[in-house]
């Protein structure tokens, strides 16, 4: 098992040392230090002055790769690639286009999106393994056709129907909870219950839809079938037998994800005006802050990588004829 991850680790390093090269080329060569200064500054016309008193103090003056102008190894630490890139695999973001201390923002931001994705994610978990039980113990009725049918609906409408709807109708019209904000401690909570429950009804239908693939499958193995020939109950069978195994690619679709809960949801903090990792990332495309922007991008990888990890080793835990040399 240790010698497995090790491995892993070892085999993710060219990975990340990919995604940073392929972030510094989008950031510093298509899209030059100078073109960054002209956008930031929002001017139509500006002058030479000002594009090398913006790159000066962010350190975006200095050469990409190397420094002739350098010696004893400052060829190399006095480039932008060193400063801008390499920290990142020390977890050292820096400071923003905007003058602000990514780290810090980070740590601070990383709370309300977890506040809003764990809960999101355990409900909607029960939710949808509960319907596609529901409908997989009254398949071939009108009942599963029904819940079908509902799914695709579901699936049809877009995410921004569920988010607009949800503030005019719950926040606005019979305002039992406010439409956006955020607090610290328990006053949360009245934040939170709009969008998880937004969060919540947009994924059933695909979620549902995906477990009753995964029930009617083991809902047909010969196990199944010798356990209702023994006088085993439909539910006992389906709680018993076919949820456990069943297991494996459900543990599979929630770990690969776990990491993933730190960056947040995009549109849901834009939306809610929740303080966290997702509100984050779009304020700094808005604003052009080409620092943030490449932090997140790097720290995203490094979540996925640390998902898919784990996900190898639950293999283990849920099954037992997997082995991991």
């Amino acid at each position: 098992m240790i010698q497995y991850i090790i491995r892993r680790l070892l085999y993710a390093v060219p990975l990340l040392i990919g995604v940073n090269v392929l972030t510094f080329v989008l950031f510093f060569i298509v899209n030059s230090p100078d073109d960054m200064a002209r956008m930031q500054l929002g001017q139509k016309y500006v002058t030479e002055q000002a594009v090398q008193n913006w790159k000066r103090q962010r350190g975006y003056d200095l050469p990409l790769l190397w420094n002739a102008q350098k010696k004893d190894g400052g060829q190399i630490t006095e480039t932008i690639f060193f400063q801008k890139s390499v920290g990142l695999f020390l977890f050292d973001f820096g400071i923003s286009d905007s003058g602000r201390n990514i780290g810090a923002d980070i740590k601070q931001r990383m709370w309300p999106s977890l506040a809003l994705a764990l809960p999101s994610l355990l409900v909607g978990l029960l939710v949808n393994i509960s319907a596609a039980l529901l409908m997989v113990l009254f398949r071939n009725s009108y009942l599963e056709v029904g819940g079908i049918v509902l799914c695709v609906i579901l699936m049809s409408v877009s995410s921004l129907f569920y988010i607009i709807g949800g503030q005019f109708l719950i926040g606005k019209l019979l305002k039992l909870v406010p439409i956006s904000g955020y607090d610290d401690g328990l006053n949360a909570i009245k934040f939170l219950l709009l969008p998880v429950l937004i969060s919540v009804v947009s994924g059933i239908g695909s979620g549902a839809r995906w477990y009753r693939t995964l029930f009617l499958e083991e809902v047909e193995q010969d196990y199944v079938r010798t356990a209702r020939a023994k006088g085993l109950s439909e539910i006992r069978s389906l709680f018993s037998h076919v949820l456990g195994n069943a297991m494996i690619p459900i543990l599979t679709g929630v770990v690969v994800i776990l990491p993933l809960l730190f960056m947040g949801s995009l549109i849901l903090e834009s939306f809610f005006s929740i303080p966290g990792l997702g509100s984050y990332t779009i304020d700094a495309i808005n604003r052009q802050d080409f620092a943030i922007v490449r932090a997140m991008v790097f720290l995203g990888s490094v979540l996925y990588i640390l998902g898919l990890l784990l996900t190898d080793i639950s293999y283990t835990l849920v099954d037992p004829r997997v082995r991991l040399s």
